[in-house]
């Protein structure tokens, strides 16, 4: 029952970070390519590497299962979101703006899998370093 609520509770901070940080960069930006969806979902790729990289069992701060739920499935779950995006690569694609949804598609894709590479990366820096 403790790894649920962690769960809950993480995917609630999450999800409100997500909404709070992607909102505020659609503003700024006023542009019609999605960038507050592309920017929390590279962000929460290299969080999630990071998280993992550091609090899994294998890694150097081995956190309890509630933690690790909390963070990696429940908080980082929440603020990543690819069906946002997706939903968003279609809306672009189905108003014929079909270079900007194959452009956030390439971009968030490519970015968001170098960005969780980076933080497992980063996460071993921190472990031979820091430890």
């Amino acid at each position: 029952m403790k790894i649920y609520a962690a769960v809950m509770l993480g995917g609630a901070i999450g999800s409100l970070s997500r909404f709070l940080l992607a909102s505020w960069i659609d503003g700024v930006s006023g542009a019609l390519f999605p960038w507050g969806t592309v920017i929390v979902n590279i962000i929460g790729c290299f969080v999630i590497g990071l998280f993992s990289g550091l609090i899994l069992p294998e890694g150097p701060w081995n956190a309890s299962p509630a933690l690790r739920s909390f963070a990696i499935i429940g908080v980082l779950g929440g603020f990543t979101t690819f069906s946002s995006f997706s939903l968003q690569s279609v809306a672009l694609f189905r108003q014929g703006h079909h270079w900007l949804a194959l452009g956030n598609v390439s971009l968030s894709l490519a970015a968001c899998l170098l960005a969780t590479a980076a933080g497992f990366a980063f996460a071993l820096y921190i472990d031979k370093h820091v430890s």
